[in-house]
């Protein structure tokens, strides 16, 4: 009966989920879909909720199995990043009164770039939407004991529901519970599981049939320089453009509220990896007596430890993480696929109910797509790999923005060219590193520098070697203009 107790709870709260979802109102136009004079409260729950999903959870739990409290830099790094959102680009972007950052992009670097950098966007959307679904899988697979290929079709299709129905006020109402329920249950799992261990102390000096964890897994830099460093580069550069953390910024009712959300996402996001990073280095303490080998699988291990009927409402708040963030994950891609790819590929304005039909579609393929990827990839690596990857992208996705902000001559072609070349330069070095033993060619060489430095190196050399092209072809024509017309003058005046 204690076993089943945790399923029961576990599976009803994904019940309430889909039915607040699917009962909220639906959108009856494009705008409201999308998102639309969101207020203070909603912009918060969506935007912290697409940033404190199975990465910050099953992920950071992870890295805390596997170094310590260290793995906390990762939703630290977030809310730096969410920081500098709220500080510099937060207003100036609501004030735009663009839905996507990829209309922000083509508004400020022109050409075809809105359609490409909705593309690059797309691929980084759906990677971590994939990352989402195996955390989903792995949820599954601990708690109720389902194959974990089971547990992402059904929770997926569960979520995918929800926000195609509902779109953004779907989204916004669930979110608004899993955000109470996820910090109310990770408090209470970190002071329960730590009152059986005896205290924090313990993890320091052991107990009775307990070692204590090594000296590291206290160090805020164990984890290593390299990827702290890369983590907190990647967030400040790719909260800025995170089409899913930004969606209901640039919905918001008003530039004030935009600011002032994205300051409360940052300090809702930053300490969260601190409590998930303790739960880890709990399940390596007792990993021993649990039989836990897999960090993976350290949490929901561990959380199978308390009296049933707590620990099935804790799972529930991981379940809630994770569809916390895949909704609003699958609702960008829905999103900028419409406004930026099929309604700029109409070159004409399109009807209100054609473009919601669209939206909904779009939405529920690329819900389908990461639940397929989630299904067909769903051993191959960690969790924050797959994310880490994508994040990488969106700091190169900043650094062409703001060269289109701040350099008015940068050219669209080279732009669009600098998104491809890095796509492909970042995937390639993701898989050299596994190919490599896990291990960088250059150790200090991440996905996130050589992304940046691509995107940096290819916009800026090819523009201005397009720039030093239209002059001479400028200096070409004038000479030939000069030359017609001292022809001219001069037969004008023999005769």
């Amino acid at each position: 009966m204690d076993k089943i107790i945790p399923i029961i709870i576990v599976a009803c709260y994904f019940v309430l989920t889909v039915v607040i979802g699917v009962l909220a109102n639906k959108s009856k136009d494009s705008k409201s879909f999308h998102g639309l004079g969101l207020g203070l409260i909603t912009c918060v729950a969506v935007g912290a909720g697409e940033w404190l999903g199975g990465t910050s959870t099953t992920g950071v739990s992870e890295y805390g199995f596997n170094y310590g409290i260290s793995g906390a830099w990762y939703t630290i790094a977030n809310g730096v990043g969410i920081c500098f959102l709220a500080l510099f680009f937060a207003k100036k972007f609501r004030s735009m009164q663009k839905p996507t950052i990829s209309g922000i992009i083509g508004e400020y670097i022109g050409g075809k770039t809105q359609m490409v950098s909705s593309i690059f966007q797309l691929v980084i959307m759906v990677a971590v939407g994939i990352s989402q679904m195996i955390a989903i899988g792995t949820i599954g697979q601990t708690l109720f004991g389902l194959h974990p290929m089971l547990s992402i079709t059904v929770m997926g299709i569960g979520v995918l529901l929800y926000t195609v129905l509902g779109g953004m006020k779907a989204v916004g109402k669930t979110n608004i519970m899993h955000m109470i329920v996820m910090y109310v249950c990770a408090i209470v799992a970190v002071i329960l599981c730590l009152k059986g261990i005896g205290g924090f102390d313990a993890l320091k000096n052991g107990a009775e049939n307990y070692e204590a964890l090594p000296e590291s897994y206290f160090s805020m830099g164990t984890i290593g320089g390299t990827k702290i460093s890369s983590w907190l580069i990647a967030s400040l550069l790719g909260a800025c453009v995170a089409q899913a953390g930004l969606q209901p910024i640039l919905a918001a009712k008003d530039e004030k509220v935009a600011k002032r959300s994205s300051f409360i996402i940052a300090l809702v996001v930053a300490p969260f990896g601190v409590i998930t990073a303790i739960l880890g280095m709990i399940a390596k303490y007792r990993s021993a007596e649990l039989g836990i080998t897999n960090g993976k699988l350290g949490l929901p291990m561990l959380l199978n430890t308390l009296n049933p009927y707590i620990g099935g409402v804790i799972m529930a708040s991981i379940m809630a993480a994770v569809l916390s963030t895949a909704a609003p994950i699958f609702l960008s891609c829905g999103t900028l696929f419409t406004r930026d790819v099929f309604c700029v590929a109409a070159k004409r304005e399109i009807s209100d109910k054609k473009e919601l039909l669209v939206s909904r579609i779009s939405t529920a393929g690329f819900g389908l797509l990461c639940i397929l990827l989630a299904l067909l990839f769903y051993s191959a690596q960690q969790v924050l790999d797959i994310v880490y990857f994508a994040y990488s992208l969106r700091g190169a996705l900043f650094v062409i923005l703001l060269l289109g902000m701040y350099w008015k001559k940068i050219s669209p072609t080279v732009c669009n060219w600098a998104m491809g070349i890095t796509c492909v330069g970042a995937l390639s070095w993701v898989i050299i590193k596994v190919i490599n033993g896990n291990k960088y060619l250059v150790p200090w060489l991440t996905e996130t520098y050589l992304a940046i430095f691509l995107a940096l190196t290819v916009s800026v050399i090819g523009s201005l070697i397009v720039i030093g092209i239209n002059k001479k072809r400028k200096k070409a024509l004038e000479y030939d203009g000069a030359g017609n017309d001292t022809e001219g003058t001069s037969g004008t005046e023999d005769r």
